[in-house]
């Protein structure tokens, strides 16, 4: 496979990036990832269960399965030779992608935008998950499709696909990519039905798509309620960042109910999550990650790029400055540790 950076180009990324703070807002809380993550997570760890249980003959099989028809080559080449750096159990980075398709209300045909973009880095060695939540609405540009400038983030996936939206995120933050995963909002719905719904305490009064929250009240959610409640921004004061909030909470119940994998393995579950999501993790894979990289989920990190709102060409765009977005990619080859790796381990050789 052919190499685009070399290791001593992918240093001197690293090191040309100033130390800064100011701008990324951080927040660590154990076992609370956003929802395209955490449905990423729980399949991963479900997966990777069987090699443990192997006395669920049928399941493993059933996981195999649906893992091959998720599967899907993004056709992006890698700027690493990710078998060394998961051979050497080396941090391995991730965009998860949320898309807004099959939600409520909307056609299985539609072709959507992603509602979340996120970079996961997972550090097997110190523990470690670093999560950096990427702005929809961030002005960004995108590789092959100049012509539509200025865009927002969320329009790669819209015009390329997850080839195009890993290349974009690639470009926007400098750092490789390792393996991607894009899971629909209606995969959101699945998970938490599987698991019985979740129950929460809005700190907010207000009604969506036919669906009433009240402030204080505790309110069980099945799918369709929490995929409502997670969604709304117009009404919140505090817009996106009251949304992402609303995620938070119902993931933390979410994350609580779901630590009994075997809640999760029945003969439909990985079914209905396989035709909900696209990743370019083999079977494989997802078993090495489930299992080697299980402990990289013991500790979590989190970053929200923030920019300032601006008006350009009469779109509403969050632009993040310059220096933020270098502070930010600095973060990642942290979380990275490439200065640590290997030769062999950041070249791609055929």
């Amino acid at each position: 496979m052919e190499v685009l950076m070399t290791e001593e180009e992918l240093h001197q990324m690293k090191n040309s990036i100033p130390s800064r703070r100011s701008k990324i807002h951080q927040k660590k809380r154990p076992n609370s990832p956003k929802k395209p993550f955490l449905i990423f997570l729980t399949i991963i760890l479900v997966i990777g269960g069987f090699s443990t249980y192997r006395y669920f003959s049928h399941h493993y099989h059933a996981a195999r399965q649906a893992a091959n028809k998720i599967y899907q080559k993004s056709d992006v080449k890698k700027l690493r030779n990710v078998d060394q750096v998961l051979k050497q159990r080396k941090p391995v980075a991730l965009l998860v992608m949320g898309t807004d398709t099959g939600a409520i209300g909307r056609g299985k045909d539609f072709k959507g935008r992603t509602d979340t973009m996120m970079v996961v880095v997972l550090n097997p060695q110190q523990k470690k998950m670093t999560i950096v939540s990427i702005p929809r609405d961030a002005l960004a540009p995108i590789p092959g499709y100049g012509e539509y400038a200025p865009a927002k983030i969320n329009a790669a996936y819209f015009f390329g696909g997850s080839k195009t939206a890993i290349e974009t995120v690639q470009n926007y933050l400098n750092i490789p990519l390792d393996f991607y995963a894009t899971i629909n909002m209606g995969g959101l719905e699945d998970l938490i039905d599987a698991v019985g719904g979740v129950t929460i305490t809005p700190d907010l009064t207000f009604s969506i798509e036919g669906h009433h929250f009240t402030k204080g009240k505790k309110t069980h959610l099945d799918g369709e309620r929490a995929l409502a409640y997670v969604r709304m921004r117009h009404d919140d004061p505090r817009g996106d960042y009251g949304r992402q909030e609303r995620q938070r909470q119902v993931l933390t119940k979410l994350a609580f109910k779901s630590a009994q994998l075997e809640t999760l393995l029945n003969d439909g579950f990985l079914k209905k999550i396989a035709n909900k999501m696209s990743t370019d993790l083999t079977f494989d894979d997802m078993l090495y990650l489930g299992t080697t990289y299980r402990v990289a989920t013991h500790n979590l990190e989190t970053y929200t790029l923030q920019g300032k709102s601006q008006m350009i060409d009469g779109q509403a765009f969050e632009v993040v400055p310059q220096n933020t977005l270098d502070e930010m990619t600095h973060i990642i080859y942290q979380a990275l540790e490439t200065e640590n790796a290997d030769s062999t381990a950041l070249t791609n050789n055929e």
